[in-house]
């Protein structure tokens, strides 16, 4: 029987039966593709991020191996708390379920203290100042009244003693002492420094 009158035969068969061949032929196309997609997204297979915070990233990396995971360093701070070079934080958390496969952002806790470039401050505002110094993340802020024409006028930024130049990279941990003028010349600080001394005397 040739193609063409195999078609023909089919055609003339029931309306009933194109239907049904329709649909089973729809409902195959359905399951093919929720099977397909259900390998693709691997369905119902999870593993769960091992707890790997404080270790080193060498060490962690058997752990995120043996689970199928891969890992990436998203971020590095600096913490005390724990041994430089450490793993501080994961995302998704230990714990959480994931997929095969996953990559795991992980913070590391940097091997030196971090250093910042110290804004320049001077002939701003005392809160301006303030907060500039804030915002680099320096947070060992200690204020000083000096003799100067405007009150509340940033003069100059030291630390241990020396004036410490704008641009310059210091520890974020530095004890900071931000000079802020009182609204008192120095000349005439020093007139009344004199009187003082003079009423003293008698």
């Amino acid at each position: 029987m040739s193609t063409k009158d195999t078609y023909q035969k089919f055609m003339r068969m029931p309306i009933f039966f194109h239907l049904s061949a329709a649909i089973l032929l729809f409902l195959l196309l359905v399951i093919l593709v929720l099977k397909s997609l259900s390998i693709y997204t691997r369905h119902n297979q999870a593993v769960i991020v091992p707890d790997v915070k404080g270790l080193q990233i060498e060490e962690a990396t058997v752990f995120f191996a043996s689970n199928g995971l891969r890992y990436q360093i998203a971020d590095s701070i600096y913490s005390r708390e724990v041994s430089p070079g450490a793993i501080v934080e994961l995302m998704p958390v230990a714990g959480s379920k994931v997929k095969d496969g996953r990559i795991i952002f992980v913070t590391v806790n940097a091997k030196g203290e971090q250093r910042v470039e110290l804004p320049d401050v001077a002939d701003l505002s005392y809160r301006q100042a303030y907060a500039l110094l804030q915002a680099r993340g320096f947070t060992s802020i200690e204020t000083k009244y000096v003799p100067g024409r405007y009150r509340d006028l940033a003069i100059k930024v030291e630390s241990n003693g020396r004036t410490l130049k704008p641009g310059e990279t210091i520890p974020i941990s530095a004890r900071l002492v931000l000079s802020v003028s009182d609204g008192v010349p120095e000349e005439e600080a020093e007139t009344e420094q004199e009187q003082r001394e003079v009423t003293e005397e008698n």
